[in-house]
């Protein structure tokens, strides 16, 4: 009893140990992925802030535009008010100096005869002084009326001038709008490029990160039912150990019952494997060794290792046999039948009903036997058929 004992606590040990080793082996990795997602985040954020400054400089840029666009439309408006008054005053000027060369010419064509008698025509002296005042009046207002035209003229000019330089100032201005908005939109196109690549490499990460998760969980339950059939295979085998050998030494055959809840499921036939963690030693057949036809399958194992109704059903024997050793019959209807020999120790009794990869025994080398293994036997309608097809 106290060796069945110490082996259950070194069976606990195992698993302690082996879940300690799990949880290290897996948590480097799925930490850096964790902290790469983390930085790829923050990388994706001070991008989008410097998107959104990008795309606030832009409207800036595109209102400033906007505003100098206007400006050179009502600019170009007061150039061509200002050239169609320009016309106007060189229109007026021109009149004024055709008309000054025309009174000038016919007064030099005429001579001073015909003003004098203009003059002498005069009825009285006031009419004589009038009509010399009005000769004058009419030299003095052609030159001033000319001289009004050309001072006009010179101020539309100036004012079209100083126009036209506003025009290019606007002009360039809008120009270097027009370039600083496809610079800005190119930085803006690239930084949505950049954003879309970091949106990619998230989710590939998250991705990976999941499958990271996936696989540690994985391999702790696998570890878990490992360390568990460990220790449960290492103090079955000792209560097992000592329960043989006491039914050696007396002389007489006699089965160890040791219950188990395991399940497990291997394989996608229709049977599951009945020994998973055991590999197949001896197939169904005529045996070269033996020149004897051996009518199930040897699937070699450490002692102690857990044992799988292959299928569920209701145990028709488990017991003691002198050639299968402890064994357990399992009738699954439609006629199949399987038959696991030579256990160490047995986990289900006569009567109970099993479900598929529930636990039956313990591996073990009782009866006929030279090693510890499983004999694992189907029959189809009471003719024994070869197991690896249902497998």
């Amino acid at each position: 009893m106290k060796k069945f004992k110490r082996s259950i606590i070194s069976g606990v040990l195992v698993f302690a140990m082996c879940m300690g080793t799990v949880m290290n082996v897996q948590a480097t990795t799925i930490e850096e992925a964790q902290e790469k997602a983390n930085q790829l985040d923050e990388e994706k954020g001070a991008a989008e802030a410097e998107k959104n400054a990008l795309t606030e400089q832009l409207n800036q840029i595109i209102g400033e535009m906007n505003e100098a666009q206007e400006k050179l439309a009502r600019k170009q408006e007061e150039i061509q008010q200002a050239e169609e008054e320009y016309v106007r005053a060189k229109v007026d000027e021109n009149t004024q100096y055709q008309s000054m060369k025309k009174r000038i010419k016919f007064m030099y064509e005429v001579g001073n005869a015909q003003f004098i008698e203009v003059l002498l025509n005069s009825e009285n002296m006031g009419e004589f002084l009038n009509n010399v005042e009005y000769v004058n009046q009419l030299s003095t207002y052609d030159r001033d009326r000319l001289v009004d035209f050309q001072e006009i003229r010179r101020d539309v000019e100036e004012k079209e001038k100083v126009l036209q330089e506003e025009y290019v100032v606007l002009g360039e201005l809008r120009d270097a709008l027009l370039a600083k908005q496809a610079e800005v939109e190119q930085l803006l196109a690239e930084k949505n490029l950049q954003i879309a690549d970091l949106e990619g490499q998230i989710g590939e990460n998250a991705a990976l990160l999941q499958e990271l998760i996936r696989q540690a969980e994985e391999e702790k339950r696998r570890r878990e039912e490992q360390a568990a059939a460990e220790a449960a295979a290492a103090a079955a085998a000792a209560a097992a150990a000592e329960a043989e050998a006491a039914a050696r030494a007396s002389g007489s055959g006699g089965s160890t019952y040791i219950p188990s809840t395991d399940v497990v499921v291997s394989g996608n036939g229709q049977f599951t494997n009945p020994c998973p963690s055991g590999y197949v030693s001896s197939t169904f057949g005529y045996r070269t060794f033996d020149n004897a036809f051996h009518n199930g399958l040897d699937l070699a194992a450490s002692s102690g290792s857990p044992t799988y109704a292959a299928d569920s059903g209701t145990v028709l024997i488990a017991g003691w046999s002198d050639s299968a050793g402890n064994w357990v019959v399992i009738d699954h209807g439609n006629g199949f039948v399987t038959k696991y020999m030579h256990h160490s120790a047995l986990a289900v009794t006569a009567g109970q009903s099993v479900s598929k990869g529930q636990q039956v025994g313990y591996v073990g080398t009782t009866g006929y036997s030279s090693g510890p293994h499983l004999h694992f036997q189907v029959e189809l309608n009471g003719s024994p058929v070869n197991p690896q097809i249902y497998l």
